[in-house]
């Protein structure tokens, strides 16, 4: 019989065991070994190879390994997908808050889900194929690709849900913060394509960033517009130049409406005509635009317009136009008080009332002014409190203007165009019975009356 030798234990301290192997390792170390080279593994796939006939143990090893591997991220995805994720949106239905409910708007419960089956998918690569093996390390890289695409993902859909937020609240309410979670999201993209291209070259990104660093007048050009419309849209925000619903003009891009949205690139104007402008954000802080704001947060609405006077109407105030006159009531205690006041100068400095031009007397136009500023005074519709003005402006050829500067109460532009109209029919229908007349060019029917 031939001699039995037994090989030493694992365990054993003699003939090269574990101490001298770990003595070994330390400096040299080895690979990590996976699951698919344990024996435990080895030993159930040659079983199961054996008793299905397979002929390569290497094709049978990929095999059974990429089956687990689909298998495992297939039933991640329905754990994530019918489980995981709807549990998560009962309870945010639940909730008294709304931030989550704008979260669930945006699908990021649903991305975030999606990353699960990311990790499954690369942890099972990872454990069940070689760590040198090209399968293996094809199958890692595109996890970690997805992984970050996924990731992108999500933060798209945290940053429309902060957004959505933020714009609800009042201390963002109107105010263009769209072009910061635009940014951001610019930033986020750049750092995922620069990341995917390091997975997939298998470079350090740091490289990829010092390449893009030398190309910095390039990108520059290319990024002109983006880098001006983002550091604009800091500048609308910071300085609260425009916000969102504001009434804007800017005639060189033919825009003359509310603001509807406030991005990186453009700020979109929707016309009073329905039509809408597109203009760069940029724009806004090189150029100026009015911005009527202010207007709309005021007291009132500017009615600021003139009409003008025929100076061949404008005389002396006779003693019958004054008797006419003093039966309105709005200038009945005026014209008394005026006649008397100008009466006792004229005796205090003993002027002959014969000649009219001698002393001071009332005119039409002066009792006209007066009739104006009352009746705009007792108009519920004019605001007191604002700038109040019947004024003359220099008179030329059209005449002499007499102008109405004062402010509606009412913005809203239908019902401010109304009120002004009336005050303006009153005033024109109102000039005869004053002696004046309107000033205008003699049209066809006046040449054919002479």
């Amino acid at each position: 019989m031939g001699t039995v030798r037994l090989s030493p234990h694992p365990w054993s301290l003699r003939h090269g065991g574990w101490l001298d192997k770990h003595k070994k390792s330390r400096r040299n170390p080895a690979p990590r070994p996976c699951a698919a080279n344990s024996p435990f593994f080895n030993g159930l796939l040659a079983s199961w190879l054996a008793a299905n006939n397979v002929p390569s143990a290497g094709i049978g090893h990929l095999l059974l390994a990429l089956l687990v591997i689909f298998a495992a991220t297939g039933l991640a995805w329905i754990l994530a997908r019918r489980l995981l994720v709807p549990l998560v949106l009962r309870g945010v239905h639940k909730t008294q808050t709304s931030w989550d409910n704008a979260f669930a708007e945006h699908h990021f419960f649903h991305r975030l889900g999606a990353l699960l089956p990311i990790v499954v998918f690369y942890t099972t690569a990872d454990l069940l194929l070689t760590p040198g093996s090209s399968t293996g390390e094809l199958l890692r890289r595109l996890a970690m690709a997805l992984f970050v695409v996924g990731g992108l993902r999500v933060f798209d859909a945290m940053l429309l849900g902060l957004y959505d937020v933020c714009r609800t609240t009042r201390l963002f309410e109107g105010k263009p913060i769209k072009g910061y979670f635009g940014g951001l999201k610019l930033v986020a993209y750049i750092l995922a394509f620069i990341f995917i291209v390091a997975i997939v070259t298998g470079q350090s990104p740091w490289g990829i960033l010092s390449v893009l660093g030398g190309l910095t007048a390039v990108l520059l050009l290319v990024f002109k517009d983006t880098i001006l419309g983002f550091v604009a849209s800091i500048q609308l925000s910071a300085l609260d130049m425009v916000r969102i619903g504001d009434w804007i003009e800017m005639p060189k891009y033919g825009a003359d409406g509310d603001v509807i949205d406030v991005s990186i690139h453009t700020i979109k104007v929707q016309n009073w005509d329905k039509t809408i402008t597109t203009i760069p954000t940029y724009a806004l802080v090189s150029e100026a635009f009015k911005n009527w704001r202010g207007m709309q947060l005021s007291g009132g609405r500017r009615i600021k317009r003139a009409i003008f006077i025929d100076m061949r109407s404008i005389r002396f105030a006779d003693d019958d136009l004054l008797a006419r006159l003093s039966k309105i009531l709005l200038l009945r205690d005026y014209i008394a008080a005026r006649q008397q006041e100008i009466e006792e100068h004229n005796q205090r400095l003993g002027i002959d009332p014969s000649v009219e031009v001698n002393g001071r007397r009332q005119t039409n136009l002066g009792i006209f002014r007066a009739y104006l500023e009352r009746y705009l005074a007792n108009h519920p519709m004019i605001n007191r409190e604002m700038t109040f003005l019947v004024r003359h402006l220099p008179p030329g050829p059209q005449g002499l203007p007499m102008e109405i500067y004062v402010f509606c109460k009412d913005k809203r532009w239908a019902n401010y165009e109304a009120i002004q109209a009336d005050i303006f029919d009153h005033i024109l229908a109102a000039l005869p019975h004053f002696d004046l007349r309107v000033f205008q060019y003699p049209s066809g029917f006046d040449l054919r009356e002479r």
